[in-house]
Parts: C-alpha cells; sequence; structure tokens
C-alpha cells in the first residue's frame, strides 16, 4: 500500500508535469478543482466537496498575489487532491501548526508543492527567517520542507 507522501509526492509531479508549474491555483484549474474568493471571517480558507464537485475558497481579505493565498490555495489543495471527502477549514495563524491526520499531509503538500528543490538550492545561503522575508512564506512551511529532506535522506 501507498504511503500517504509517496502518493503526495507522486501527486505533485504528475500535475507539475500536466502544467508546467507548480503554481496550485493552475493545478486546481488544470485539476478541475473551483476556486471562489469569499468573505470567510477568520477562516483563510475551506475545501469543500459539494454536489460532487470539488470547491476551493480563499477569504476575499487575502490578496491574490501575496504569498499567503498561494499557502492557502496549496493548503487547500492538498485537502481536495488527498482528502477527497473531508471538508476543511485553513484558520489563520493556527492550520499550519495542527498535528491532526489531514491538517498535516495538507501542510506537507503545500511545502512540498511550493517549496522546489530548485527555491531551495537558490536560498542555501539563507537563514530560515532570511527565507521566510524573502518568499513571504511562513517559517512553520519551510520547517514542513526541511523536515521532509531529512526525513528521505
Amino acid at each position: 500500500m501507498e504511503n500517504i507522501e509517496h502518493k503526495m509526492k507522486r501527486l505533485i509531479q504528475y500535475y507539475k508535469r500536466i502544467t508546467g508549474s507548480s503554481d496550485p491555483v493552475k493545478i486546481a484549474e488544470s485539476a478541475g478543482i473551483r476556486i471562489a474568493i469569499v468573505p470567510l471571517g477568520e477562516i483563510a480558507g475551506n475545501y469543500i466537496l459539494l454536489k460532487r464537485k470539488r470547491w476551493i475558497f480563499i477569504n476575499d481579505n487575502i490578496p491574490s498575489d501575496s504569498p499567503l493565498f498561494k499557502v492557502v490555495v496549496a493548503h487547500e489543495l492538498g485537502h481536495a487532491l488527498l482528502h477527497r471527502k473531508e471538508n476543511c477549514a485553513f484558520i489563520k495563524n493556527k492550520t499550519l501548526l495542527l498535528t491532526s491526520g489531514i491538517e498535516r499531509e495538507a501542510n506537507l503538500f503545500a511545502a512540498y508543492l511550493l517549496i522546489t528543490d530548485d527555491i531551495l538550492l537558490d536560498y542555501t545561503d539563507f537563514t530560515k527567517e532570511q527565507f521566510c522575508n524573502s518568499t513571504g512564506y511562513p517559517i512553520e512551511l519551510i520547517d514542513l520542507r526541511l523536515n521532509l529532506i531529512k526525513k528521505t535522506t
């Protein structure tokens, strides 16, 4: 049986090949997952399977050109691809710290999708804080990605 990390990496490689990109918005579009920008209060994002259609809802107070937007879409895309039948919410300042199984898997998916090996090479001489300041990604995301590297080496 395939473990979740192998499945996650396989899905990401597949969609990168199809779209030529690691942009979570392009991947969602290619996978037939709809994205809607709506008011969500304190929730940054939400994945819902609604009448057999997959939806990612992003809070309208997150600018679409911000790194947080990409992180939230990538996280919710992880749910859509890995946990198709689970409805999940991304709560600002909390979700990257949660340790429940499906939240951790969605976080790992986002980390692996957004922080590619090429990006890591580009930032080899940077501290984690410098990397986060340069990319706009939260430190929890780079920590997850670096832990993935440690596990595979």
